[in-house]
């Protein structure tokens, strides 16, 4: 099995990444936690798709956020356990359209569960809630991911070609 090496800049850049995406989630005034959620950080989501340093940085960007912005040892966990996951098979999408597809998966899913399990809708059994759960954290996902992550990747591909990333 290779080692994953990353140079000193792939390492700032991780980093910068990880600080963008905890100030995002943290600063803006949209809702970012539980079932209906907009965390506009999770544009971001699409960048292993060209870059693997954001792998790590996301990683620690969610785990920042969802640190100090979440009460919910659970959100620590598998908030940045989906984000992670998203990001490994982001890295691994055959094509730019694609690349916002795992984190809608990923946190539709993942997200969708913890939500439903730890903030119960009144009447409403785990699954219903769970179900529902997977709509709103999904749409709020996709917006972000499809609409915002989109739009990312297709202003950086021109920058990161030049630098010569995969495009």
């Amino acid at each position: 099995m290779s080692k994953l090496h990353f140079t000193p800049r792939q390492m700032a850049a991780a980093a910068m990444i990880a600080a963008i995406y905890a100030a995002l989630t943290l600063l803006l005034p949209v809702p970012q936690y539980e079932g209906v959620q907009l965390r506009v950080a999770e544009a971001m989501t699409v960048l292993p798709f060209f870059l693997p340093e954001a792998i790590p940085g996301l990683a620690v960007g969610c785990f920042l956020a969802n640190l100090l912005g979440s009460p919910m040892v659970a959100d620590w966990i598998f908030g940045t356990a989906a984000t992670v996951l998203a990001a490994l098979w982001t890295a691994r999408m055959p094509s730019r359209r694609l690349a916002p597809l795992p984190p809608v998966i990923c946190n539709a899913f993942i997200v969708g569960a913890e939500v439903a399990w730890f903030f119960p809708m009144e009447g409403m059994g785990f699954w219903a809630a769970y179900g529902i759960n997977i709509l709103t954290v999904g749409l709020g996902e996709a917006l972000a991911c499809f609409v915002l992550g989109t739009l990312l990747l297709r202003v950086l591909e021109p920058v990161l070609r030049r630098r010569g990333a995969k495009a």
